[in-house]
């Protein structure tokens, strides 16, 4: 197949979607992985800037030291507009990569926009299975957001309207955090009011879980040696009735968690009664939203959560 053949087969199948009375048509996917490399090796896909700089408007509150532990000393990001009004809603990011990599500033494309639309943005880090295994992480953001609902009133937070984000490894650890109290070393955390899950991993019990050596690094053995720490780091174990609403993105071709995974949240969460809006992307891979479409779909229906789930006060608006 010629260049030129396959960029227009490419064009037809990836087009992006505007806005329509309100909502945004899902940006249209490919086929599978191989067509969608191609499309970018066309440039055909355009990247987010995953380091874009820091305007003069939004303050930010760089490392501040949450919590020390025998590894490493734990901190935290708060992002902020010079002009936010007192009793502003927080949104916590929560980074990816595995368990095993990634840090705090990861998220800045998000932690950035939504801090420019009005919102407090914080992002946390947490010890990474290379030098503390399960529960230590979900420990850790759980002891951020208990730093943010104890401090947060002197950074101009409302500490009653708080949603936690997380794409993959973080998707998961939002969604621990969200859905049980098990893991709260530094205390008692009041329930958070929204979980963003973006393609995260429910159900460490399953072949796909069982297969990922970045999962039994995160648990610190493996799955025959003792089940019990794998249903333990299962968030989908923990929903009940009362947990908070929450909205799930994931891409139907992704190869790293599968889509079956926030399947079975859907089906959970609905047979709890748990408000959820499930965004089933088709022909879309893992970290989907690394491409600008995607990004662009995420951020317009994130916010149009966030609205529900964390109003602004009319001094805010």
């Amino acid at each position: 197949m010629n260049k030129l053949l396959l960029a227009l087969l490419i064009l037809l199948c990836s087009c992006d979607n505007k806005p329509k009375d309100g909502e945004m048509n899902p940006p249209r996917g490919y086929w599978n992985n191989t067509v969608l490399k191609w499309s970018f090796g066309l440039g055909l896909l355009d990247l987010v800037d995953l380091e874009p700089s820091i305007p003069d408007s939004i303050i930010v509150f760089k490392d501040i030291l949450f919590k020390e532990t025998p590894e490493k000393e734990l901190k935290l990001d708060i992002y902020k507009k010079e002009t936010t009004q007192p009793s502003t809603p927080l949104i916590i990011f929560v980074h990816g990569g595995s368990w095993k990599y990634g840090q705090k500033e990861d998220y800045l494309v998000y932690l950035l926009e939504f801090a420019k639309q009005g919102y407090i943005t914080a992002s946390l880090s947490y010890r990474l299975s290379k030098v503390a295994q399960f529960p230590a992480a979900v420990e850790d953001i759980n002891c951020g957001v208990k730093w943010l609902k104890n401090n947060g009133m002197d950074y101009g937070i409302d500490t009653s309207k708080i949603v936690i984000v997380g794409g993959s490894a973080g998707a998961h650890l939002a969604m621990m955090v969200g859905y049980t109290d098990k893991y709260e070393s530094c205390g008692s955390v009041d329930q958070i009011k929204g979980i963003v899950n973006i393609y995260g991993p429910c159900d460490l019990t399953t072949d796909f879980a069982l297969s990922n050596s970045a999962l039994t690094e995160f648990i610190g053995m493996n799955y025959d040696e003792n089940p019990v720490p794998f249903e333990n780091a299962s968030p989908i174990n923990y929903i009940s009735s009362d947990d908070p609403p929450t909205i799930t993105f994931h891409g139907t071709i992704d190869d790293i968690v599968p889509i079956g995974q926030s399947d079975l949240l859907d089906k959970k969460l609905k047979e709890n009664n748990v408000f959820h809006e499930y965004h089933r992307l088709k022909g879309w891979p893992h970290t989907m939203d690394l491409g600008e479409p995607v990004n662009k779909y995420l951020k317009f229906y994130m916010r149009k959560f966030f609205e529900k789930v964390i109003p602004f006060n009319t001094v805010n608006k």
